[in-house]
């Protein structure tokens, strides 16, 4: 499916606002509900929206601490990719894995309630013997720069 610029402004108006009711949502994308519902469900039959959640302040829940965790691993077969990966995705405070270029092979985010927990989930993973050669922790001090969104216009456009 090509995509075109009012594809594009559906996609962006929903990731602002996915509550947004389908008559607003029509009017600041120029066209009458009938055909914006129509296109809507089409984005979503194609894969281009996956899905709808709520963004909750953390803050709210209690205190927390986010932690980018740089991951070496000993070796790099894909079945030590696979073992990891596996074992990582089970932790509900490993919020995001990466595989990167440059001199490490992953980078985690975790959010947990404290240091505490964050260095606990680090030493179970290694005990495990998933293949961690070594490990660098990032505690994030404050995020003046979050954003909710993609930047699908940019993205869309090329």
């Amino acid at each position: 499916m090509k995509l075109d610029k009012i594809d594009i402004k559906i996609l962006s108006e929903l990731q602002k606002s996915g509550r947004i009711s389908n008559v607003e949502l029509a009017d600041l994308v120029s066209l009458s509900a009938s055909p914006c519902l129509m296109r809507v469900k089409k984005l979503q039959e194609e894969g281009f929206i996956i899905g709808y959640s709520a963004r909750v302040d953390l803050a709210k829940l209690g205190q927390t601490v986010t932690v980018f965790t740089e991951i070496t691993l000993k070796n790099h077969r894909p079945t030590d990719y696979s073992r990891f990966l596996a074992t990582v995705e089970k932790i509900d405070c490993a919020i995001e894995c990466h595989l990167v270029s440059g001199g490490y092979d992953y980078l985690a985010k975790f959010v947990t309630p404290g240091i505490s927990e964050y260095q606990a989930i680090m030493e179970r993973l290694l005990e495990l013997n998933i293949g961690i050669d070594k490990y660098f922790s990032f505690v994030v001090l404050k995020s003046p720069i979050v954003k909710a969104h993609l930047p699908i216009d940019a993205i869309a456009t090329h």
